[in-house]
């Protein structure tokens, strides 16, 4: 039997893929239901081929099948695997993948035992897969196949600052395929990763540079930093594709007002509990209003403010405390309505509490991490400005942004010890022009180590982040020669 593996004569002809001649793929559950992962019984029967046997996602392969049983109907399968993120509560412990398989179609074999049949290739996590023919819960017989990397850039020409759409496609699940960097003009960029989105990443980055073309690649990093001489690694068939951005001249593309880049909507809000509160959730000094009932009538409550005081660097370690938010009586008809501005505090989930025991009352509220506009925006280099971020997060996977200036990473900022407020004092550099600089959400630590990719900007936070939905923030600052004023 033939299974699935890293093969050299294969991977090493891997291609950089375009959209023409391609269909559109979908995702693998499109192929057909799911199906058990069938094992061999009685020993392996038949042979399978696959041509050709490595492709791009939205190319056609065609499935030949010979010396299986005559005139039976059997599934042609499609192996692969689901991801997702180990998250518990503020601790981060990698990443899960499950196998699972889906029906591509069902066959009927000929008089002498053979079946041919098409199909396009899914989606999917990228490398080996298994391609099976089944009956039932027996495994009659399996072929690999390779499903190559792709990237391609939108569009692939414009002035500074211009928003580069990144589409990549097939990258791997497994530990030396699924960790992979951006490299622009031979500075580390970020992390890319494809956890819970099939294989497929979708992100962007601004053009920096001067006029002219600037290369933009994938190099694999599973202990932080990119690989570099992969050739001679023990997995040496590893794919790295590339692509060519030209930076035109004309009017830098500028990103937009700090206020427009907050989060609209929040994906991972806990219960709303018994108080409710508009709006769900917000950026801090906020107007929220907040509503109880079920409560004594003419009777004053508090309503309290819980939030996480400490760090993980000290020792000491952290806990929740309580403070009065706001106070208000209940009607009536036993309700109470309170009003608060959001306090200038860490982002994340925060605990509302009316009363204290069983017959307490409980709500959360949640704070989005916003920024303000950069202190100042040019001057020569050398001039200093400031990033100012309030609502910083305090768990593992909220913890800490990752900054980038021209699409080079410079290091990192903590939230934590300082209560949400991220005051970052940087000098501008470079030459005279329009420089870019990025926050990305990322991951603070964990206990994963294999692969150790994390601890970089997380270019794909949007659809791909292990925790909590967070914002990335996007500024310009404009070197001016010496002599301007």
């Amino acid at each position: 039997m033939r299974r699935a593996g890293l093969v050299a004569g294969i991977l090493a002809g891997m291609m950089l893929a375009s959209s023409g001649g391609m269909a559109h793929a979908a995702l693998p559950s499109a192929l057909g239901p799911r199906v058990s992962m069938a094992e061999p019984s009685r020993g392996y029967v038949g042979q399978l081929e696959v041509e050709p046997s490595h492709a791009p996602a939205g190319a056609s392969i065609t499935v030949a099948g010979s010396k299986l049983p005559p005139g039976q109907q059997l599934d042609l399968v499609w192996r692969t695997v689901t991801g997702s993120w180990k998250v518990d509560g503020e601790h981060y412990h990698g990443r899960e993948f499950k196998p699972v398989a889906y029906r591509v179609t069902t066959v009927t074999t000929a008089a002498d035992g053979s079946f041919s049949t098409s199909f396009i290739v899914p989606e999917d996590f990228g490398i080996e897969h298994d391609i099976v023919v089944q009956q039932g819960d027996r495994l009659l017989t399996q072929t690999a196949f390779n499903l190559n990397m792709s990237l391609k850039l939108t569009p692939e020409s414009g002035p500074p600052g211009t928003p580069i759409h990144v589409d990549v496609q097939g990258i791997g699940y497994r530990t030396y395929e699924n960790s992979w960097t951006l490299v622009y003009d031979n500075s580390l960029a970020g992390w890319v990763s494809a956890t819970t989105t099939s294989g497929s990443a979708h992100f962007t980055i601004p053009a920096t540079g001067e006029p002219g073309p600037h290369l933009i690649r994938l190099v694999h990093a599973s202990m932080t930093f990119p690989y570099l001489n992969v050739e001679q690694s023990p997995v040496a068939a590893r794919d790295r594709p590339k692509a060519e951005f030209t930076v035109t001249r004309g009017a830098a593309i500028l990103p937009p007002p700090t206020a427009s880049q907050q989060l609209t909507a929040i994906r991972t809000l806990p219960e709303p509990g018994a108080i409710e509160v508009v709006p769900a959730f917000s950026g801090i000094k906020a107007s929220v209003t907040a509503t109880a009932d079920k409560l004594t009538p003419g009777i004053r409550y508090e309503l309290q403010w819980g939030t996480v005081v400490g760090n993980r660097v000290s020792g000491t370690g952290w806990s929740e405390r309580f403070s009065l938010l706001a106070t208000a009586a209940a009607d009536r008809d036993g309700k109470a309505v309170f009003h608060f501005a959001v306090p200038d505090d860490l982002g994340g989930p925060h605990t509302l509490r009316i009363g204290e025991g069983d017959s307490a009352q409980e709500g959360s509220y949640w704070i989005t991490t916003t920024a303000l506009p950069l202190s100042v925006d040019h001057g020569p280099a050398g001039t200093p400005f400031t990033v100012h971020l309030k609502g910083g997060g305090w768990t593992e996977t909220s913890n800490v942004y990752l900054v980038n200036y021209d699409n080079a990473y410079l290091g990192y900022v903590c939230a934590f010890n300082s209560q949400g407020d991220i005051t970052l004092n940087m000098i501008a550099s470079g030459a005279p022009g329009w420089h870019f600089i990025d926050l990305y959400p990322g991951i603070y630590k964990g206990d994963e180590t294999s692969p150790n990719d994390y601890r970089l900007p997380q270019l794909t936070y949007a659809a791909d982040h292990p925790g909590e939905d967070l914002p990335a923030f996007h500024f310009a600052f404009q070197v001016t020669a010496q002599d301007e004023h």
